[in-house]
């Protein structure tokens, strides 16, 4: 490496040691980090697995050392419960390492395939090779889950990564740096921080992938940043995940899961169900046992729960405020705007034009919409399509299929929610505007890995006819490729 390269090396060395202010970065330190991941890249694209296997066992190592680190951050940035913290963050990142560890030899082993008669003789196979330097973009509502988990996936591939955490959750930021640069080099994974101009510059710079997690909206800009330079991309994004009931599961247990599932997180959640479409003849019984569901988990009163998150910042908090007016609230609605509380709250058939229909919530506002014939229910998922998940509620085999063949969607539960989520041998990911491309697991191996298809001929075997000149009837050449 030429000197130069060396100044740039020892530059950002001192930059991406932990510090309580990192020093922001310009366009042109950006470009200077991107070229010491492509060198790093370049010189280690060989890496041995077992190089990335002993720094994934050195960062399990460390995210213990670090666990109250990562609780008190969570705490801090979003009040969340501990409970929360650790089964969805912490224990998330533990169990992708884990399949990491234990099955990254074999996902990366080269995969013999069976060849093709017109090839014959030939030896054909799958290499999976990593793309090179990863850009990630990742959110505030599980800052350290969104972050760790994409992230094992694109080093155990053989991956650099460069990435932008959200600034919303900053000191989640700071315990990210802290975890990272203890265990990689800077110019394998490092932590950029800053704001939406940050990220735009980042997303200038010439990346071999880009992963982002976040709004559709924000996505959409991603997407076009990404095909400037014609970059493989995979958007992890949100939508109008419906929770189809019609009455005929047991209500007060499908209530508890409902409960459960919305205000996780005080409702700051992708796969959140996002609305409810209850059969009209259940809607009051539901709506009652919704009700009661919400008291047994945070009493009468959610602000005194230790069990009840916040809202992550004032303008989301204001955003949820302005979706909340003119609405027919029939539980909840309380706010304390100096704490960022935003009690759990109902709403009973808000208008289809509304932002509480139209746009995704993201916080702990559920409306309740009724319906009584599949056309009904047509109708409303036909206009807001494409959800990130699926949920449908029924004992009715039929009714089941019929929605989930009828309807695309990211991922679907039947009779919960969110559990998917926490199989890592289910793709996780969305379709449309939820979302390009799935991760988990061995799918987060394939999709951070480029597969290249090869085939090894032998000379024993020359058929001449393939040569020109061609033979002048092709009649029983037809015949016989038709065939095989």
């Amino acid at each position: 490496i030429h000197s130069n390269l060396i100044k740039r090396v020892q530059f950002f060395s001192s930059i991406f040691k932990p510090k309580k202010e990192n020093k922001a970065m310009n366009s042109s330190m950006i470009t200077d980090l991107k070229e010491a991941h492509y060198q790093f890249f370049k010189a280690h694209k060989k890496q041995s697995l077992k190089v990335r296997i002993d720094h994934l066992k050195k960062l399990k190592k460390v995210l213990n050392e670090k666990e109250q680190d990562i609780f008190n951050a969570l705490d801090r940035d979003l009040k969340k419960p501990v409970f929360e913290s650790f089964t969805s963050e912490l224990l998330m990142v533990q169990k992708e390492i884990d399949a990491f560890i234990k099955n990254l030899k074999e996902w990366a082993a080269p995969k013999r395939v069976s060849g093709s008669l017109l090839n014959f003789p030939s030896q054909d196979f799958l290499l999976s090779e990593p793309y090179g330097t990863v850009l990630m973009i990742s959110p505030w509502n599980y800052p350290f889950q969104l972050v760790m988990v994409p992230l094992v996936g694109a080093v155990g591939a053989g991956n650099t990564v460069v990435l932008k955490p959200s600034e919303s959750a900053p000191h989640t930021s700071k315990v990210l740096i802290d975890i990272l640069s203890a265990v990689f080099p800077y110019d394998w994974v490092s932590v950029v921080e800053g704001d939406a101009q940050v990220a735009q510059a980042l997303l200038k710079e010439r990346w071999d992938y880009i992963f982002y997690t976040g709004s559709t909206q924000v996505g959409k800009i991603v997407a076009k940043a990404a095909a400037e330079h014609l970059t493989p991309v995979t958007l992890e994004l949100g939508g109008k995940s419906p929770c189809v009931v019609d009455g005929t599961a047991p209500l007060q247990k499908t209530a508890r899961r409902i409960v459960w599932g919305k205000f996780l997180n005080c409702g700051q959640t992708c796969i959140a169900p996002d609305y409810v479409l209850i059969k009209s003849e259940h809607k009051d019984a539901l709506i009652q046992a919704l009700i009661e569901e919400i008291e047994k988990a945070f009493g009468d009163d959610a602000q005194n729960s230790k069990d009840y998150g916040r809202i992550i910042h004032e303008k989301h908090f204001k955003k949820l405020e302005a979706d909340l007016k003119n609405q027919k609230t029939i539980y909840g609605g309380k706010t304390v705007a100096k704490e960022l509380f935003f009690g759990p709250t109902l709403v009973d058939q808000p208008a289809m034009d509304s932002s509480l229909i139209q746009d995704e919530i993201f916080g702990p506002i559920l409306p309740i919409l009724s319906y009584d014939t599949l056309e009904d229910i047509d109708e409303v998922l036909t206009e807001l399509k494409n959800p990130l998940a699926f949920y449908v509620f029924s004992q009715n085999k039929k009714f089941i299929n019929t929605l989930i063949q009828n309807y695309p969607f990211g991922g679907s539960v039947v009779n919960d929610v969110l559990v998917h989520f926490t199989n890592p041998k289910l793709p996780f990911g969305g379709i449309g505007n939820s979302g390009v491309g799935a991760y988990h697991g061995k799918y987060s191996f394939d999709l951070m890995s480029h597969t290249k298809p090869i085939v090894k001929r032998s000379f024993w075997l020359d058929l001449p006819q393939r040569y020109a000149p061609y033979p002048k009837s092709i009649s029983l050449l037809q015949n016989i490729l038709k065939h095989i």
